[in-house]
C-alpha cells in the first residue's frame, strides 16, 4: 500500500515538473540564431519572401534569424539539407509548392519525401505565375507567342526557374492548352533566367510574380498572362490566361516555413504565433503585396492539410504532363 502511494505520488509531482519543462523550453526558444534555409540563389521570389521573414523576426521579436540560400535543382538541394537538419527549431526553410509537391513526382531519386520528413509551420503567401518578354519584344500579346510557336515549333524559347518548378510546369501545361511546342530553359534560379530575358537570349520567362515585379514596374518587361484564376492584386492589367481563351487554367504557388520532422510542437506553435503576427501587421502585408504575392496565414495543421492535398494533387498533374528529370 505504500509503495503504490508512494509511485502516485511520485507521478503526481512529475506531471506538472514535465509541463513546467515543456513551458520553459517554449519560453526559453530561441536561445540562439536561427537558419532560414533558402532553396533558391538570391533574387528570386522565394529569397524576397524569406528575407522579408527573416528581417521583420529579427525586428520586431528581437531574435536572430539568418537567411542562407542553398539554390540547385528546382530548389531540391535546400529542401533536401532542411529534411536532414536536426529537429531543434533553428534549421527552418522557405519552402514553396514547386520543391515540395512536384519535384517529388518529377525526380526520380530525391532523397526526401515531404510529407514525412518534413512538418509545416506557417504558411505565408501564394502568387500566381506570370508570362513575360522583354519590352521591346516582338510578342505584343500571348496570342503572338502562340501563332509564332504554332508556325514553327520549338524555336519559341521560355526561360524558369529550374527544371521541375510549379513554374516550368506552367509553362508545359500552356503547352498542352495552347496545342503548341515553346523549348524550356531552365535557369539555376529566377534571377538567371530574369538576366536572360532582358538580355533577349530567350523569348519569354515564365515567373512568379515577386520575381518579376520590379523589372515589369521599370518598364523593362511586358506582361503577357498570368495563370492564376484571377488576375493579380500587383498587375490588375494583366489578363489571365484563362481570360485569353483557355478556360479554366489555374495555376499558382505558394510560400510557407517548414521545420525537419520530429521538431517539438511547442517550437512549432511558437514560430507558426509569431509568423502569423507579421502577417497580420498592415506594414507586413504592404510589404509582401508590394513583392506581387498575396499573404495568407495558416495553423499548422491547416497547413500539412494543403501540402498533403496538393502533394497528391500534382502527382495526377506531373504524370499527365510527361516530364520527368533524372
Amino acid at each position: 500500500m505504500i509503495r503504490k502511494l508512494t509511485r502516485t505520488l511520485a507521478l503526481a509531482l512529475a506531471l506538472p515538473l514535465a509541463f513546467a519543462a515543456v513551458a520553459v523550453h517554449a519560453q526559453s526558444y530561441p536561445a540562439k540564431p536561427i537558419r532560414m534555409i533558402v532553396p533558391f540563389p538570391p533574387g528570386g521570389g522565394t529569397d524576397i519572401l524569406a528575407r522579408l521573414v527573416a528581417q521583420k523576426l529579427t525586428e520586431t521579436n528581437h531574435w536572430t534569424v539568418v537567411p542562407d540560400n542553398r539554390g540547385g535543382a528546382g530548389g531540391t538541394i535546400g529542401i533536401a539539407e532542411a529534411a536532414r537538419a536536426a529537429p531543434t527549431g533553428y534549421d527552418i526553410v522557405m519552402g514553396q509548392k514547386d520543391n515540395m509537391v512536384v519535384a517529388p513526382w518529377l525526380y526520380k531519386n530525391l532523397s526526401y519525401n515531404p510529407v514525412k520528413d518534413l512538418t509545416a509551420v506557417a504558411h505565408v503567401a501564394y502568387t500566381p505565375v506570370v508570362i513575360v518578354t522583354q519590352a521591346n519584344s516582338k510578342f505584343k500579346t500571348l496570342d503572338d507567342v502562340v501563332k509564332a510557336a504554332r508556325a514553327a515549333p520549338d524555336t519559341v524559347t521560355y526561360g524558369s526557374p529550374g527544371n521541375g518548378t510549379t513554374i516550368h510546369l506552367a509553362g508545359e501545361i500552356f503547352n498542352s492548352a495552347a496545342k503548341i511546342k515553346m523549348r524550356h530553359v531552365p535557369y539555376k534560379g529566377s534571377n538567371a533566367a530574369m538576366m536572360d530575358v532582358l538580355a533577349g537570349n530567350v523569348d519569354l520567362m515564365v515567373s512568379s510574380v515577386p520575381s518579376a515585379l520590379a523589372q515589369i514596374k521599370a518598364g523593362k518587361l511586358r506582361p503577357l498572362a498570368v495563370t492564376s484564376a484571377k488576375r493579380s492584386t500587383s498587375l490588375p492589367e494583366t489578363p489571365t490566361v484563362a481570360e485569353l481563351g483557355y478556360k479554366g487554367f489555374d495555376v499558382s504557388t505558394w510560400y510557407g516555413v517548414f521545420v525537419p520532422a520530429g521538431t517539438p510542437k511547442d517550437i512549432v506553435a511558437t514560430l507558426n504565433t509569431e509568423i502569423n503576427k507579421l502577417l497580420a501587421t498592415p506594414e507586413m502585408k504592404a510589404a509582401i503585396i508590394a513583392q506581387g504575392a498575396e499573404p495568407e496565414s495558416m495553423t499548422p495543421d491547416h497547413f500539412g492539410t494543403l501540402l498533403k492535398t496538393d502533394y497528391e494533387k500534382w502527382k495526377g498533374i506531373v504524370q499527365a504532363s510527361g516530364a520527368t528529370i533524372e
